[in-house]
């Protein structure tokens, strides 16, 4: 039976991806060693992080000014980063689900921090539209896409403080008008890559301007000095990641996949919406994410929740629980979900309407 893996992350990567690092792991790039096993500063995997930063920039038109390098720890210790380099005396927040929570939590160690909205009161199922940002706010922190409710910033914010987004999980699944932020970081684990490595985006320009001394693992400035590696990087990741860009710029680009990523999540929303069995979380198709379509059983029939995750599972679609805190169900349908899955998802929602 084939297996549909809508898991939040780690989730689904390209078969090409998996292809590649299989072949990697047995030989890479010629070398006669493994990507496991290899150095770091061989000219083999050199040239294997340079491509991976060129691939960055050319699949986000990254513009001059910025530098790409990548780092462990995952997003949440660029919670911690990002006001440990930026935050000197004020930093503003938008509140709009778990992880932007603990963003904002860890900010608040290293100076002022003003929410500037929250959707908390409604459980985080829209994306707050009116606020004011401090205009001496050092930056404006927004995390784009909200795995655990399913709400998503699909539209770049124009501010007039320097903007810090946390893209880990709709990184390269739509045109990112990088200009517009100062900072864009984000775990692989969604869009990208196994997990392990970290992705920063930086304007060069924002950094240096804190007055507090800085640990040399957490300076911004010493991994761009040091080339991504400062010290041993993630190397597997890494190379996991060349191969999803390879792939995602063979199919055509940002542009390319952003049209099937709103194909497929049309085809769920739109059962969603038919079947009197199940109700969307998000109420506003604006705020809908794309990349994590969170859904529950309608009230009078919450009783079949269980029944449906089991017979969803029955049919080899795997991974749609929705988180601990929330319950209900999530498909999560990253760039490198086949719209077959969808479908599968969808076909399995029907002939659970008509069991039932």
């Amino acid at each position: 039976m084939k297996k549909h893996n809508f898991y939040a992350g780690p989730s689904i990567l390209p078969q090409y991806t998996i292809d590649k690092t299989i072949e990697g792991i047995k030989d890479f790039a010629g070398s006669g060693l493994s990507i496991l096993e290899i150095s770091h500063r061989s000219k083999e995997f050199v040239a294997c992080i340079n491509d991976t930063i060129a691939l960055f920039k050319e699949l986000l038109e990254i513009p001059a000014g910025y530098q790409v390098f990548f780092l462990g720890g995952g997003a949440s210790m660029q919670f911690a980063m990002v006001p440990m380099n930026l935050l000197e005396k004020k930093a503003a927040y938008l509140n709009t689900g778990e992880w932007a929570s603990k963003a904002l939590k860890e900010a608040k160690l290293f100076g002022e921090v003003i929410e500037v909205a929250s959707s908390k009161e409604k459980i985080f199922n829209y994306i707050p539209k009116t606020y004011t940002i401090p205009s001496d706010a050092d930056y404006f922190h927004i995390t784009t896409n909200n795995t655990i409710y399913g709400t998503e910033l699909k539209k770049d914010l124009e501010v007039k403080v320097p903007l810090v987004a946390d893209m880990s999980s709709d990184i390269f699944s739509r045109p990112v008008d990088v200009s517009k932020y100062s900072l864009i970081y984000g775990g692989a684990q969604k869009n990208l890559a196994p997990a392990g490595v970290t992705f920063v985006i930086v304007k060069e320009d924002i950094l240096g301007k804190v007055s507090r001394p800085l640990p040399s693992m957490l300076d911004y400035r010493v991994h761009i000095k040091g080339e991504s590696m400062f010290n041993t990087p993630p190397v597997f990741a890494i190379f996991a990641a060349q191969q999803t860009l390879t792939w995602l710029k063979q199919l055509g680009g940002v542009k390319a996949i952003q049209k099937k990523n709103i194909e497929k999540a049309g085809v769920l929303y739109d059962e969603i919406e038919r079947n009197k069995l199940f109700k969307c979380t998000i109420p506003d198709p604006e705020d809908r994410s794309l990349m994590n379509i969170c859904f529950v059983m309608s009230d009078n029939y919450k009783e079949l929740e269980k029944p449906f995750g089991d017979f969803a599972k029955s049919k080899g679609i795997l991974g749609i629980e929705g988180h601990r805190s929330t319950g209900g169900f999530r498909a999560s349908t990253y760039n490198a979900l086949p719209k077959e899955s969808v479908e599968a998802l969808v076909a399995a929602m029907k002939e659970f309407e008509i069991k039932n």
